[in-house]
This record gives C-alpha cells, sequence and structure tokens, in this order.
C-alpha cells in the first residue's frame, strides 16, 4: 500500500511538473479570467484533485480476489430489444422481486425491451440481473458490472413503463428496433480494435482507388466528449441525444454529411450501446448501408481491451460522472490499472468559461436554473462565474447556490418554486 501510494503522489508530482501553456482565449469569457499560463489544478470549491490522482481521491479498487461477501456497491447497467407484450405487468413482476431489495436506479420496459442502470450492494444487484436472465427471452443478454465506489450511485428507484426506452425526439416505438437487420451490425471489442488499428493505418491513396472510406461516429453529447472519445472521432454538436441529427441535419458540420451512403463504413459508439442501435436504425431508413457499433459500448471496450485508442475518461450518466478506463478492467493481471505519463500527457479536458486545461474532468450544472448546462470549470471560474457557466447566467435572476465539492443540485423545480431552504441545501444537495 506504501509503495502505491508513493507511486501515486510520483505521478501528481510529475503531472503538477509539466511545462505551463497559456490557457486559449474564450469567447465566453467576460470577467478578468484567471493569469495567463496557470493551469487548473485548482479544484472546484472544497473537491479534491481529479482523476490524475484518482487513486488519492476515490476509494480503492477492490481486485477479484479481495472482494467481500455481497455488501460492496456496484452499479449494473444492461439492455435488450425484444417484444413484450405486457409490458406494465412486466413492471409490476419487477417491482414485487425488488420489493426489500436495495436496488436505486432507472429501469424503463415497454413494448421493445428493458433499458436498466441501477446501483446496489453487490449480492442485491447481482440477483436482480440473474433473475431478468433466468427468463430465457432475456439470457443472452449482455450485462455490465463496475465498481459504485461511494455507495448508490443513483438517489433512488424509478421502475416504470415509459414509451421511449431513450430520450429521442419523438420517442422509438415508431422505430424498427425489434428487426436486428435494421440495427447496426455489433462489433465485438477486439474486433473494433482491429478497424481503429486499420483506420489509423489507412493509406490515403488506396482508400481513394478503392472507393471505400471509414468514418468514425461519436453518439453522445459535446460534454461527454470533451471528458473522453476515441482518437479520431469528431466533437458531437449537441447536448442531448434527443436532438441528435447526423445524416439528417445537411448541415456542413455533420460528419454523415454529402458521404456515400454505399461505399462509407460508419463505426458508431456510445457508452452502453443502446443509443447506437436506437439511432442505427434512423439512418439505416435513410439509406446508411455499412453501419457498425461497437458491442457494449465504450464501458465493454475498456473492460475487454483498455483504453486503447481511447483518450480521457468515460462520463456516465449517474453520480460518479466521470470514471478512468481503469475502473472497468477486471481482471487481476491488470488490476489496478496505472496509465504511463504518455497517456496521461494524452488528453486533458478543457474548462467551459476560460479554455484552461482541466485535470478533473468531471462535470457540474450551471447555477442558473434556466440554463442549467452540464459543463466543465476550473476552480477559478466556479468561484468568479458563482457556479454559473458564463457573465450572461450570473447575471440572470433565478440562481441556485454554488455547491462545494462533487455536491449536486435538486430537481431544478425545488429551486424554482422556493421550496429550498439555505438549512436544506446544505443538508441534502
Amino acid at each position: 500500500m506504501a509503495s502505491a501510494v508513493h507511486q501515486n503522489c510520483h505521478r501528481l508530482l510529475t503531472l503538477l511538473l509539466r511545462p505551463l501553456r497559456a490557457p486559449a482565449p474564450h469567447p465566453r469569457v467576460s470577467f478578468s479570467p484567471r493569469p495567463a499560463g496557470v493551469r487548473s489544478f485548482f479544484p472546484a470549491p472544497g473537491c479534491r484533485l481529479g482523476t490524475d490522482a484518482v487513486a488519492l481521491a476515490e476509494p480503492e479498487l477492490v481486485p477479484p480476489e479481495e472482494e467481500d461477501d455481497g455488501t460492496r456497491f456496484v452499479v449494473v447497467t444492461f439492455y435488450k430489444f425484444l417484444p413484450l407484450e405486457d409490458p406494465r405487468a412486466e413492471v409490476a413482476s419487477h417491482l414485487h422481486f425488488l420489493q426489500g431489495r436495495d436496488i436505486h436506479g432507472r429501469i424503463y420496459l415497454n413494448e421493445q425491451g428493458i433499458n436498466a442502470q441501477y446501483s446496489g450492494p453487490r449480492k442485491d444487484a447481482a440477483a436482480y440481473a440473474d433473475w431478468v436472465k433466468k427468463d430465457h427471452r432475456f439470457c443472452d443478454m449482455l450485462v455490465q458490472t463496475s465498481p459504485a465506489l461511494a455507495g448508490h450511485a443513483f438517489p433512488r428507484l424509478k421502475l416504470r413503463y415509459k414509451p421511449s426506452l431513450v430520450q429521442l425526439e419523438g420517442g422509438s416505438l415508431h422505430l424498427p428496433l425489434l428487426d436486428p437487420s435494421m440495427r447496426a451490425m455489433p462489433l465485438t471489442p477486439s474486433k473494433w480494435k482491429e478497424r481503429l488499428e486499420a483506420r489509423a493505418c489507412l493509406d490515403v491513396s488506396s482508400s481513394e482507388m478503392s472507393g471505400r472510406k471509414l468514418l468514425l461516429l461519436d453518439v453522445r453529447n459535446d460534454y461527454e466528449w470533451d471528458v473522453g472519445h476515441f482518437e479520431g472521432a469528431q466533437r458531437p454538436n449537441v447536448d442531448c441525444f434527443r436532438s441528435t441529427s447526423f445524416g439528417l441535419s445537411g448541415e456542413v458540420s455533420d460528419p454523415l454529411n454529402g458521404v456515400d451512403k454505399e461505399k462509407t463504413d460508419i463505426l458508431m459508439y456510445c457508452t452502453g450501446g443502446i443509443r447506437c442501435d436506437v439511432y442505427s436504425t434512423i439512418l439505416r431508413e435513410k439509406g446508411f448501408q455499412n453501419l457498425y457499433t461497437l458491442e457494449g459500448g465504450v464501458s465493454n471496450y475498456l473492460k475487454a481491451e483498455g483504453p486503447a485508442g481511447w483518450v480521457g475518461n468515460l462520463f456516465v450518466f449517474d453520480g460518479r460522472l466521470s470514471l478512468p478506463p481503469a475502473t472497468f478492467r477486471r481482471t487481476a493481471a491488470c488490476w489496478p490499472s496505472s496509465p504511463s505519463e504518455e497517456e496521461e500527457r494524452r488528453w486533458v479536458g478543457r474548462c467551459y468559461a476560460c479554455g484552461s486545461e482541466v485535470v478533473e474532468l468531471r462535470h457540474r450544472n450551471c447555477a442558473n436554473i434556466d440554463c442549467n448546462r452540464l459543463y466543465m470549470s476550473c476552480g477559478w471560474c466556479a468561484e468568479e462565474l458563482a457556479g454559473c457557466c458564463c457573465s450572461d447566467c450570473k447575471a440572470a435572476p433565478r440562481l441556485r447556490p454554488l455547491l462545494p465539492g462533487h455536491q449536486r443540485y435538486l430537481k431544478w423545480h425545488v429551486y424554482r418554486d422556493g421550496l429550498l431552504t439555505p438549512a436544506a441545501t446544505d443538508a441534502d444537495c
């Protein structure tokens, strides 16, 4: 343990002594930004240093051989498209099974299947996944597990019928999700890695002669890309999946605008795979023929292949927000994973307000209720802008308090309706 702490301290010291680079000017800034050349090692108010010091900042991950008796908290995710004749009856059955079990999260069912992300003690979390898979309809479903690190990753359990398994404009019930031929062809993590390596070594002249192209498409949101992404993937120009319009907008910034639908191989990826499966049916209906998706998403890839071709952390939609690739490695040979200095140098985030480098790849919501933007901020700008993403929001009439550390805001209507007292803010957020 002492050796591990010494190594982590050495890594952190190495990071701190790197040559400083001046932050890029940012059009959103109308206040006096941090002094030029100061790197963003200022943490958010009251928080710890970020992912480069993750071994010091987070509870230590436990190797498989040292796992406990089932009380350690984990996060479990799975989804499957299949026809459910009576999804509301399925919801009742799932609720009945979970009675007396400590499960928090989002579990949605409808006529097209199930989508689940939840946390709980390993014993309860595994029991629910095993119960679902005992149904022959779900027996081949991929179930992914990762450490929760600090108790529940979700505030409560939401298990209900939902017309759309993902947040998509117009819903998803009209899409041919139940037809596997309409969805992208899944690639195992090893096959995906081979495609990435082939793309990196692709000879431009031979590509032009054959007429085939390969395009890497990040089917997530801009703030997810900011935390981490595959090398060569263009930053999405959306902040919500329901607004995704790849191949539909005709805008110059659309990476699918003008591509040959028959001779372009499109490699799609997202966190766990479901968004790619859904969106690939939209692209298929628009005539795109060569669609491929990363089976199990980035989380499955990091578990199987490590961070090869990946830069940064992985954004997740739960209380953990940002996870280093080492979180997903489960074999003793690579647990815990200690990235080399070269790997650590490859990617840092940027403060949304001033553009300076941010060591802590973790987001916060804008304090302006009417904005609520999810963005990365250095501690300097968080203090200067009172928790807002820009000067305009700081001057807005409806502001929430600046929360210290990694605290999260409650639902926006609580602040809008004046239901929260300052004392409650300190106690409950």
